[in-house]
């Protein structure tokens, strides 16, 4: 791992300040209902853990594996399902977790996906948002930060699968 190539663009102190004011707002968006959250992997993995413990109450944690970028450092646009839900969600409030919204391809994709199964209500959370490089318009309830159109890794966010295990956000630099 090459640190001379990443600037620390969010620092942990932010980041876990971030996570609890999101937490509170989506408990208070649900009130003392039970909300399913369902982590887009790999990426949001380390969000999805301090964003539950945030959040509080009645939480349940799926999982869905997702890729889009196949090692590279833009989307491709192809998005591929590596791991699909557990259980059904048909007439639960479900929380889509993710890293990061970008284009808004893999976004889309995922809420016809999910919707087809019938949730009570469906909305999405992302640690960060690149509004900027919109393709598909998606409506997001709550952002973490929003960002500037650079590649960023850290917190889950990986570049080949590496840099994923930094407590921070970085600009990565080829």
């Amino acid at each position: 791992m090459d640190l001379s190539r990443v600037r620390v663009l969010i620092d942990e102190d932010a980041l876990r300040a971030r996570i609890q004011d999101l937490g509170a707002e989506i408990r208070a968006e649900y009130g003392d209902a039970p909300v399913t959250a369902i982590a887009v992997l790999k990426g949001s993995f380390m969000f999805m853990a301090d964003l539950v413990r945030a959040i509080g109450g009645e939480v349940r944690c799926e999982f869905l594996g997702v890729s889009s970028y196949h090692g590279g450092t833009r989307s491709t646009g192809v998005v591929r399902i590596t791991q699909d839900l557990k259980h059904p969600i048909e007439g639960q409030h479900c929380l889509i977790v993710e890293d990061i919204v970008d284009t808004g391809l893999t976004m889309d994709y995922l809420l016809r996906l999910l919707q087809v199964r019938k949730p009570r209500s469906l909305k999405i959370v992302t640690l960060l948002d690149k509004p900027t490089n919109r393709e598909v318009d998606v409506d997001v309830d709550f952002v973490g930060f929003t960002i500037p159109d650079e590649f960023v890794v850290g917190y889950g966010l990986d570049l080949g699968e590496v840099y994923r295990n930094l407590p921070y956000i970085a600009v990565y630099t080829p």
